[in-house]
C-alpha cells in the first residue's frame, strides 16, 4: 500500500462522516419547523416536497446520474412518499420526539422485512434487537393510551415502516434510491397540492419554514446523506446520523416547550440505545467475519 493511500482514504472517511452529520442535522429541524407552521400537515408536505424535488433533479442533472423507471423505482418511490407524508402527519398529532424515536425502530423492520420477502434468517442478535425496539414501541403506545397521542404514535410507527421499505431500495431489483426519492417526493407534492391551495395563511414564517423545509430538511440533507454514505463506515455512519433524534425533540423543547412525557421517555431510551447498540455489535460481527475469510 502506498505511504499516501492511508492518508486518502482517511480524509475520503472524515469528509463521508461529516456528509453524514450535516444530513442528520438537516433532517432534526424537521420536527420544529413543522410545528411552526400553522398549516395543514399534506399542505406542509406537499411544499417541502416539491422544492426538495427540484433540488434533487439538478443534483442528479450535475452528477451525471441517469434517471430510469423501473418496478424497483416506483416501489421505493411509494415507500419514500409513505414515510414524508406520515412523518409530516405524525408531528401534527403527537410530540415531535415521539414522532422521530417512533420513525428510528425503522432498522427493526428492516430485519423483519429481510426475514418475510427475502427469506433472509435472522440473527440472534437481529431477534434480540428486534424484541427490545418492540418493547419501547409498546411504551409509546400505552403512553398515547393515556396522553391522547395513539393516533399520532401510529402514524409515527406507519412513517417507520414505510422508512425501512427506503433502505431496502437497494436490494429490489432495478431499484435506485436517488430515482426513487424524486419520484417520492413528487408523488407528495402531488397529492398536497389540492390542500396547499385551500390555505389562507402565507405569514413571512409560514412561507419561510415552509422554504426551509424543502432546501434543506428534505433536499440538500438527502444530498449530503447520499454523498456521504458512499465513503463514510456503516457503523460509524450509523452513529452519527444518530444525532438526528436526539437534536429534533431539542430543538423543538427549546423553542416550542414540547417535551416527552410518561412512558414515552422510557421507551425513546429503549429505542435509541438498541439501535445504537446493534449498530455496534453486528458491524463488529460483520468485521470479524470478512477477516476470517480473508
Amino acid at each position: 500500500m502506498s505511504r499516501f493511500s492511508a492518508p486518502m482514504k482517511a480524509n475520503e472517511t472524515r469528509k463521508g462522516l461529516l456528509f453524514v452529520f450535516l444530513a442528520a442535522v438537516c433532517f432534526s429541524i424537521g420536527g420544529l419547523l413543522i410545528k411552526m407552521i400553522p398549516w395543514n400537515a399534506m399542505s406542509i408536505n406537499g411544499w417541502r416536497c416539491g422544492i426538495s424535488m427540484c433540488i434533487l433533479l439538478l443534483f442528479a442533472k450535475v452528477s451525471g446520474h441517469k434517471l430510469k423507471l423501473t418496478r424497483g423505482v416506483a416501489l421505493g418511490a411509494l415507500a419514500m412518499c409513505l414515510t414524508v407524508t406520515c412523518y409530516a402527519l405524525a408531528n401534527k398529532l403527537t410530540t415531535a420526539a415521539n414522532t422521530i424515536l417512533i420513525q428510528y425502530t425503522a432498522p427493526a423492520f428492516v430485519i423483519l422485512f429481510l426475514w418475510l420477502f427475502f427469506r433472509e434468517r435472522a440473527k440472534k442478535l437481529d431477534v434480540i434487537a428486534c424484541v427490545f425496539v418492540f418493547c419501547g414501541i409498546a411504551c409509546f403506545v400505552l403512553d398515547g393510551l393515556s396522553a391522547g397521542n395513539l393516533t399520532g404514535n401510529l402514524v409515527a410507527l406507519v412513517s417507520g415502516i414505510g422508512y425501512a421499505g427506503v433502505f431496502l431500495l437497494n436490494r429490489i431489483p432495478g431499484g435506485d434510491p436517488l430515482f426513487s426519492t424524486i419520484l417520492g417526493h413528487g408523488l407528495c407534492f402531488v397529492i398536497g397540492l389540492p390542500f396547499a391551495v385551500r390555505e389562507t395563511v402565507f405569514t413571512g414564517q409560514a412561507v419561510g419554514c415552509a422554504v426551509l423545509l424543502g432546501i434543506f430538511q428534505l433536499g440538500l440533507a438527502y444530498v449530503f446523506f447520499t454523498t456521504g454514505i458512499r465513503t463514510a463506515p456503516p457503523v460509524s455512519a450509523s452513529l452519527v446520523s444518530g444525532v438526528e433524534p436526539i437534536l429534533n425533540p431539542v430543538l423543538v423543547a427549546i423553542v416550542v416547550g414540547e417535551t416527552l412525557t410518561g412512558l414515552s421517555i422510557e421507551g425513546g431510551i429503549i429505542v435509541f440505545v438498541t439501535i445504537m447498540v446493534y449498530n455496534v455489535l453486528s458491524a463488529r460481527q460483520e468485521a470479524a467475519q470478512a477477516k476470517e475469510a480473508a
